[in-house]
């Protein structure tokens, strides 16, 4: 069986760190360092289909936790806290509530357990015409999608993906042929009879629609301890967009 790609940062208590859609855990790195500095050994994931981990044909919610498990478990971590972003924060959720025991905190970035319709099917459509027979360089990989995204944050994420499959020819690290066919499995809803009572904290941004106010009963009644605090002047890459507030909520949290 096989077990994710991490990079594990620093000694103390472990914290797991989980990406995003089409990210990967070098996205984290900063983050990841700063946790380290503050006294937490830190697993920095990449989920199946996404940075260096194994690619496979199966990819949904379910064989996410299951791999986070297998994790723990190879690396004999009996207790854990856990970060996820986006997806990586439904693959948190998931595995919170299937094995609760094993998470001493969780903490969910921008996404709430309740059911998300495909809308990345722009960014999906714009990376399936990238054609590495021709591209040769990242700067061409950027014209290319700047052809259908405007946006230059979500292109220089998703250029953080690109790598040298052979000497001469370019690649994306993410499995996109897999990844494109199960859009529907990325805005699936947590079970309804999932419940974490442990310590949670959600995170949102302040300029984000992915957490809207009639969104928290929803939340309190998976997790009834949960605690929804709102990172200024961010959108969904709250992480990113405001590192230094969300680094600041997160520690109190973790420590707290």
């Amino acid at each position: 069986m096989e077990i994710l790609h991490s990079k594990i940062i620093g000694e103390g208590k472990p914290l797991v760190i989980l990406h995003g859609f089409l990210g990967m855990s070098d996205n984290w790195k900063t983050l990841g360092n700063q946790y380290a500095q503050n006294g937490f050994q830190v697993h920095l994931v990449d989920q199946r289909n996404h940075g260096r981990s194994f690619h496979s044909d199966e990819f949904d919610y379910e064989v996410m936790s299951q791999d986070v498990f297998r994790y723990l478990d190879q690396y004999q971590i009996e207790k854990t806290s856990i970060i996820g972003h986006s997806m990586g924060g439904k693959t948190a959720m998931q595995v919170a509530t299937e094995h609760p025991q094993q998470i001493e905190k969780l903490l969910v970035a921008d996404i709430s357990p309740k059911y998300y319709p495909p809308h990345h099917q722009a960014i999906v459509d714009a990376l399936v015409q990238l054609d590495f027979d021709y591209i040769k360089s990242r700067k061409e990989a950027d014209e290319s999608l700047a052809q259908h995204l405007d946006d230059v944050g979500i292109r220089l994420f998703l250029l953080k993906n690109l790598h040298w499959v052979e000497p001469d020819k370019l690649g994306l690290r993410f499995n996109l042929d897999i990844l494109k066919d199960k859009m529907d499995e990325i805005g699936e809803n947590l079970a309804s009879s999932a419940v974490f009572n442990g310590p949670t904290l959600f995170l949102r941004g302040d300029r984000s629609e992915y957490i809207l106010p009639n969104d928290f009963p929803g939340i309190h009644r998976h997790f009834p301890n949960a605690n929804i605090q709102t990172v200024e002047k961010a959108g969904h890459w709250l992480h990113a967009e405001n590192p230094k507030q969300f680094f600041e909520k997160s520690l109190h949290f973790l420590n707290s």
